[in-house]
């Protein structure tokens, strides 16, 4: 639904500048640089979560896992 009414560059573009005011932000404050990379690295990781699950393959339906398991069986 979302990506109906929002370009995806307008979804990656605001999420990379929320990257760059988190990082901007924490420097300013004076944290550390490993807080800051953890920070960066937490703001990151639902991104590469979203990309291994948009390139895999399609999980089966039910009724799919159910065609196979009466096939393993050799019933019809």
């Amino acid at each position: 639904m979302v990506n109906t009414r929002i370009p995806s560059s307008w979804m990656l573009a605001a999420w990379l500048a929320a990257l760059a005011i988190i990082a901007v932000t924490s420097m300013a404050m004076g944290a550390h640089r490993v807080t800051t990379a953890l920070l960066v690295t937490l703001g990151i990781a639902p991104g590469i979560v979203v990309a291994l699950v948009l390139g895999g393959e399609p999980s089966p339906t039910p009724a799919q896992m159910l065609y196979s398991i009466r096939n393993k069986d050799g019933r019809s």
